[in-house]
């Protein structure tokens, strides 16, 4: 039996539909994928199967009891309230009584009143009743996961945080039906490691939307696209969806040349004069008309972004040089004792935590920054062209037409000069849009136009911070692709693993503690060269809450004192970081004598040596992390 149904759905806004006469369902256990292009309803789906707006014609079911959760791809949420109240709120009445037990528990502490004690004890013993101790371990190892300071107030946020709250109060209720619109935007790479095992162990039903195709790959159990107002259903993996889909295409591309030739033909036919319509066959005729009528009602696929940049000038063969550079803001060290050379080509790919520096480091890069200490040289003829996550370089009161032309009705592009509603259709914008303002447009519509302002500058030094966010999935492959034969240099900062394995050729990766390091190749070849740890799971909270009741607690003392680490122990897990950070300061000298010139000139025995001890102490890294993660939690355990 489904846990939610879509009969027959019709959707409008203006004068094409959304969806016609759309049926879907999902059961328990499903992880289905909705695909389709930018534009094509999806996200008015998901508003549909959540109940926040009505079809225009049709129904939707939804089991009764069954809880439905929705994350939107836009954030309107602005509120007051404290990060770990919103998230709560996604456990309904449970969530309300966290808050409320949150609140006066701060209040007591601050001014102790009778008043204040009793309200206290209520709480605790509501609590206790629906076991809401359970429940704010959940809350707290959601917040935890997701990088998200409870005690925060939600408006102080900016949107991609806000929007991190939005999906931790979807997540943090199990509910039966999940609705995901793009989970993976504004996350970082671990977050998202960390949210395909979750919803891989998800009990209820997940739709979602996404453009991350490895994420796609690892979680979807079907794929369903809407397709010019049509959903359909394919069974399987997201690859055998690409394979079949491709099929599709081009069987129907077959079918309407041979229905246009036909109509072609009848066209010419009833044309014929006098004589034709003496002996026409009325039938015929009738045949005629219908399929006039069927060519006009069928609604062709729109065609592919056409992608070019104006490459501008080579510039000098060194683009950056970096030595033993620090970044420093007041005490903290943000970037510590890097070094690097860039030459002209390189495509390099910058990852690492929210937070971590990413940011900083292209500002570094740039000479936006200045180094603290060490020094940063940038090579001749540069011409920076720079993709901002945020879309600050676009003001939404601009028409789509003044965002990219400033004014001028013509851009030119590698020395041609074009209109700019051609080079706009490239873009997929149609001529209706052009005077529209930015702020009506949709996410994956301002990323297409902030690239199609970016490309129509010269540049040979591309900075792409997040351009895969919101863009669909034909259109990132067609980036992919302008992108790996670009001749210019590109620093590109993404959390998009398939885009960055098919793109870039060397990986900056921040570990931490302002470490960066470099890796050759993309994403994958980097978890290969430093060992792939697994990913943590949710680990229960500390217990012996306030207010909690001593025999609650007393198994977890005996836990823990059974689990103390011995002295000998004690002593392991004091030295292992520094044991860590002298066999990754080995790997990276390995590293670096690998990929020297003549590193293959020496002598076999040498060669094979060097090799055989690099992958040795990956090895000896990956053991050193797990030993002392299992001393970490048995510590933590025995507090």
């Amino acid at each position: 039996m489904p846990l939610l149904r879509l009969d027959k759905v019709s959707l409008a806004f203006g004068h094409l539909p959304l969806l016609e006469n759309a049926k879907f369902e999902i059961r328990r256990g499903e992880r289905v994928c909705l695909l389709g292009r930018n534009g094509e309803g999806k996200s008015s789906l998901l508003r549909v199967a959540s109940g926040e707006i009505m079809p225009d014609d049709g129904s939707v079911w939804v089991r009764p009891g069954a809880q439905v959760a929705h994350l939107a791809q836009e954030i309107v949420v602005d509120s007051s309230e404290s990060v770990f109240d919103v998230v709560a709120a996604g456990l309904a009445d449970a969530g309300r009584l966290l808050s409320e037990y949150h609140h006066a528990a701060m209040e007591v502490a601050h001014a102790t009143t009778e008043a204040g004690v009793q309200r206290l004890a209520r709480l605790q013993h509501s609590l206790e009743a629906v076991d809401g101790w359970r429940l704010e371990q959940r809350v707290e190892s959601v917040l935890s996961r997701l990088g998200l300071d409870g005690g925060a107030p939600l408006h102080t946020l900016s949107g991609g945080w806000r929007r991190r709250v939005l999906l931790a109060r979807a997540l943090v209720g199990d509910p039966d039906v999940l609705l995901l619109d793009e989970p993976t935007n504004h996350l970082d790479i671990d977050a998202i490691r960390w949210l395909e095992e979750f919803l891989s162990g998800h009990a209820g039903a997940v739709l979602f939307v996404s453009h991350d195709r490895m994420f796609v790959r690892r979680l979807a159990t079907r794929i369903v696209e809407l397709d010019r107002g049509v959903l359909a259903s394919w069974p399987g993996t997201y690859d055998d969806y690409v394979r079949r889909k491709d099929d599709q295409l081009a069987a129907e591309s077959k079918h309407h040349a041979l229905f246009d030739r036909k109509l072609s033909q009848e066209e010419a036919w009833i044309r014929q004069g006098i004589k034709a319509r003496r002996t026409r066959n009325e039938g015929r005729v009738r045949a005629l008309e219908a399929m006039r009528e069927q060519r006009r009602l069928r609604r062709e696929r729109r065609g592919q972004v056409e992608l070019k940049l104006d490459e501008g000038e080579a510039s000098g063969h060194l683009v950056v040089e970096a030595e033993h550079a620090d970044v420093r803001f007041g005490d903290k060290t943000v970037i510590r004792d890097f070094s690097v050379r860039i030459m002209r080509g390189d495509r390099i790919g910058i990852i690492g935590a929210n937070g971590a520096g990413k940011s900083t480091l292209i500002r570094l890069l740039l000479g936006e920054n200045a180094a603290a200490a060490g020094q940063v040289r940038r090579g001749t003829k540069l011409q920076v062209a720079y993709f901002d996550q945020q879309r600050a370089q676009l003001d939404p009161a601009a028409t789509v037409m003044q965002s990219v032309g400033g004014g001028s009705l013509t851009v030119t592009i590698n020395g041609r000069s074009r209109h700019i509603a051609g080079y706009l259709q490239d873009f997929l914008f149609p001529p209706q849009r052009l005077q529209s303002p930015v702020s009506t447009l949709s996410g994956g519509e301002r990323n297409r136009l902030l690239l199609a302002r970016l490309f129509a500058q010269p540049a040979n030094l591309l900075v792409l911070d997040e351009p895969t966010n919101d863009l669909d999935v034909e259109t990132l492959e067609l980036l992919e692709e302008l992108l790996v034969d670009y001749p210019g240099t590109l620093l590109l900062v993404s959390h998009d693993r398939a885009f960055l394995d098919a793109v870039v050729t060397s990986t900056l990766v921040l570990e931490g503690d302002g470490r960066v390091s470099e890796f050759v190749g993309g994403y994958s070849d980097w978890l290969r060269q430093r060992g792939d740890p697994p990913v943590q799971r949710d680990k229960p909270a500390a217990d012996g809450r306030p207010g909690q009741p001593v025999a609650a607690r007393a198994p977890v003392r005996q836990a823990r004192k059974a689990g103390r680490l011995s002295y000998k122990e004690q002593q392991e897990l004091k030295d292992l970081p520094g044991r860590i950070e002298k066999l990754e300061a080995e790997q990276s000298r390995l590293h670096t004598a690998v990929g020297a010139a003549g590193f293959y000139q020496q002598p076999g025995d040498r060669i094979a040596a060097t090799l055989e001890r690099l992958e040795s102490v990956g090895k000896e890294i990956e053991a050193a992390y797990h030993r002392w993660e299992g001393l970490e939690s048995q510590a933590r355990a025995a507090d």
